[in-house]
């Protein structure tokens, strides 16, 4: 009898491993926003600047967030179903402000910092 017992506790303990096993599934990452798609509108008379992003499969409805690490101020927005983004509302911005980019869907963010230049941004942040 005592073996059909460790049997059965044995079997059940595999059955719970493997149940647990399955409700964790990976996730696959998705790839940071690239800087050469990224576009930067910037008004060097406001000061201002709007963000836009074409359209990516994996940010479908992503919530946006754009904030210049310099001037310590951004813009939140939704990704619209094809992941396009803006042009965003004007933001707090000039020349060679540090800007991250970030795109939070429902398994992850991801983000790029870039040094803000009118129309394509320049080099990755320090």
């Amino acid at each position: 009898m005592l073996p059909t017992t460790l049997l059965h506790r044995g079997l059940l303990i595999l059955m719970l491993v493997t149940g647990l096993g399955s409700c964790v599934t990976p996730s696959i990452p998705i790839p940071p926003p690239a800087p050469e798609r990224m576009e930067f509108q910037l008004d060097l008379d406001l000061g201002t600047a709007t963000f836009a992003y074409p359209a990516t499969a994996n940010y479908s409805n992503a919530i946006v967030y754009v904030y210049n690490r310099t001037a310590g101020r951004g813009v939140i927005d939704t990704a619209r179903a094809d992941g396009s983004v803006g042009p965003t509302d004007p933001f707090p911005a000039a020349d060679f402000d540090e800007i991250s980019i970030s795109f939070e869907t429902d398994a992850q963010v991801v983000s790029t910092c870039i040094v803000l230049r009118d129309g394509a941004p320049g080099a990755i942040c320090n």
